[in-house]
């Protein structure tokens, strides 16, 4: 199956297409839905077979043994990322969100504060904001076409009652691959004010030609002690749907809390995202993921062209991630029109850039994870909702 084959998805309580009339305003009948980071094509065949041999067994017990499991992901840091990791390092959580959720649980309580660096995923703040804690933005200064840290700026805002720090890496929704120098510098800033630093890495297998992705563990060694890395084969393999995520904690102490709060709440991986996971963590999943990167820098060079085009609006470059951060203030509307124009000429659903905080306010946010025919729609729908300014 090509990247370029087309899936409906209508109609299958797929949150991305049955959601957006709903969330959005637009029906799914004519409109694309490119806002949640879910791809529309088929997983790598490696991890349907094992779907497939499960059904055929036809027995859904209890499962007990996930050796395999922890060793496929050590492979796979290793191979890709370089990140040598013991398996007893690995806990399990229902998804990212949940793992996310977890630690502001674990490491917080209602009325501190968690620090985020905005723009930035929408979910961290949610999540903040949910458990009762104090968001506590620290925004990037846009400087060009990408964001940069300001740390003492950051400082000026801590109050003394910051936990956590919530690390987004790489960004999103920029698509910023951070260097190693800013990876430490955020680790020494997590550790000059007491931070427990959780650094969400989900996004760190979408990576394209020419950059290089550098896990904080690796980048940031000493940092172990307060350090805990998110991942998940969600995004690149598209089996969120699995709510299966991993933290990884070096450090003993921080690896009991969550440990024990796992085991208070009776919490356990599923079988069949177990064994995808460990499918897709794998030489052949590896390959799979490599053509991927080929088929979405590709789209990304078609969608950036054709949106830079309309005079301005400024897709900024991906360094990683399939989601487009689109720049629209050139225009000089106010949001709500930049929005509707989006939703109700091009009908496109696409994530609102307000909603990822300070400095998202002229922005929207486009999932590429799909095929080259949508991608050229969407470019070409944007393009006539805009049709006035060339």
């Amino acid at each position: 199956m090509s990247f370029d084959d087309i899936i409906d998805r209508r109609g299958t309580h797929s949150s991305k297409w049955d959601l957006m009339e709903k969330l959005f305003g637009v029906s799914p009948a004519d409109g694309l839905a490119m806002w949640t980071a879910d791809s529309d094509y088929a997983t790598a065949p490696c991890v349907r077979d094992v779907v497939r041999e499960a059904a055929e067994q036809g027995v859904f017990g209890y499962f007990g043994d996930y050796s395999a499991y922890a060793d496929a992901i050590c492979w796979w840091m290793r191979t890709r990322h370089d990140w040598q990791i013991d398996p007893d390092w690995i806990l399990t959580t229902q998804g990212l969100g949940n793992a996310i959720a977890l630690c502001i649980d674990v490491w917080s309580s209602p009325g501190d504060a968690v620090v985020i660096f905005p723009p930035v995923y929408h979910e961290f703040a949610g999540k903040i904001a949910r458990a009762g804690r104090v968001v506590r933005e620290c925004p990037l200064a846009r400087v060009g076409d990408r964001y940069e840290l300001d740390l003492d700026d950051a400082r000026n805002r801590l109050t003394g009652t910051e936990k956590i720090l919530i690390w987004c890496s790489p960004q999103n929704p920029s698509g910023r691959i951070w260097s190693v120098e800013e990876l430490r510098a955020v680790a020494d800033f997590a550790a000059r004010n007491g931070l427990v630093l959780v650094s969400d890495e989900v996004h760190h297998d979408l990576v394209y030609p020419g950059q290089t992705f550098v896990p904080m563990a690796v980048a940031a060694p000493e940092a172990r002690d307060r350090l805990v890395t998110a991942t998940a084969a969600s995004k690149t393999f598209n089996i969120a749907g699995q709510r299966t995520g991993n933290l990884t904690i070096a450090d003993p102490n921080l690896r009991s809390d969550i440990a024990a709060r796992l085991r208070a709440l009776d919490s356990r991986p599923n079988a069949l995202g177990v064994k995808m996971v460990t499918a897709a963590y794998s030489p052949d999943g590896a390959t799979w993921a490599d053509a991927q990167i080929a088929h979405l820098d590709s789209v990304r060079q078609i969608f950036d062209a054709g949106v830079n085009a309309i005079p301005g609006v400024r897709s900024l470059p991906l360094q990683s991630t399939y989601l487009a951060w689109v720049d629209f203030s050139g225009t000089g509307m106010e949001f709500d029109e930049i929005n509707a124009r989006t939703r109700d000429i091009a009908r496109i659903a696409a994530s609102p850039g307000p909603d990822f905080g300070t400095g998202g306010e002229s922005f929207l946010r486009f999932n590429l994870a799909t095929s080259h025919a949508r991608v050229a729609e969407a470019v070409e729908r944007l393009r006539e909702a805009f049709a006035d300014l060339q």
